[in-house]
């Protein structure tokens, strides 16, 4: 009985830690939200109208171009990040092509999209446009899993700016184009309808914070480096 319970345990433990994100800020050192982001619109005020026609708007923008790339942006997962970043950055982003450059993205992304926004998620626990109305959404295989987890603020637009934000440490010449691509990436919520446009907002704002405290971890410092030497080496034999 002691042996199996025993074994038990190891395979809980052997899970959970399976399960677990990279990161290279604890909890502790990541930006608090709650410190800087207030509630979400308070129900009857303009701003909770103006987010009501936001989503009325972004249903009107799913079946076209704009709708279709908000659905492909639904996928956080390091590989498809680096694919729709790829164009902003001027070159391909994988895993194959740019190793070093996955590493940094899949470490740090998280802390962005889950540890910076994680407290003012749990404190207020919005209920997401789609589930409040009662409506399906573009990306259904989502839906259940994010029913009962807080809209406000938005996790994917504070990993779009905080990605973005990196990539520009790399490759400063197409910051520009960078930039675009990570707010759109956050704007994609709210076409799709998981969330409202001012978790979207409030998601960017917590983003542009997260690579301040990045830059005050060695891990991070010492990967973006391999990032920019594996960058310079494909550039030059580019060009």
């Amino acid at each position: 009985m002691k042996r199996q319970i025993i074994l038990a345990a190891l395979l809980i433990t052997a899970a959970v830690g399976f399960g677990q994100s990279k990161h290279y800020l604890t909890k502790e050192q990541a930006p608090l939200d709650t410190t800087f982001i207030g509630p979400p619109p308070a129900f009857g005020s303009l701003l909770y109208e103006q987010d009501f026609h936001m989503y009325q708007y972004g249903k009107t923008l799913r079946d076209t171009p704009r709708g279709r790339q908000a659905v492909k942006d639904a996928n956080t997962s390091t590989e498809n990040i680096l694919e729709v970043f790829s164009e902003a950055f001027g070159m391909p982003l994988s895993k194959e092509s740019t190793p070093e450059i996955y590493t940094l993205i899949a470490t740090m992304k998280e802390d962005a999209g889950s540890y910076a926004t994680r407290c003012t998620k749990n404190l207020y626990r919005r209920t997401r446009p789609y589930a409040l109305y009662n409506e399906p959404t573009p990306v259904p295989e989502a839906e259940e899993h994010l029913r009962h987890n807080g809209s406000y603020v938005s996790g994917h637009s504070a990993t779009g700016v905080a990605v973005a934000m990196v990539l520009a440490c790399i490759n400063p010449d197409r910051q520009n184009e960078l930039y675009k691509r990570g707010l759109d990436f956050g704007e994609s919520r709210w076409i799709v309808g998981f969330h409202h446009f001012s978790d979207v907002k409030a998601g960017q704002m917590v983003g542009a914070l997260v690579l301040p405290a990045l830059m005050n971890s060695k891990d991070f410092l010492k990967q973006l480096d391999k990032a920019r030497d594996e960058f310079r080496r494909l550039q030059k034999k580019n060009k």
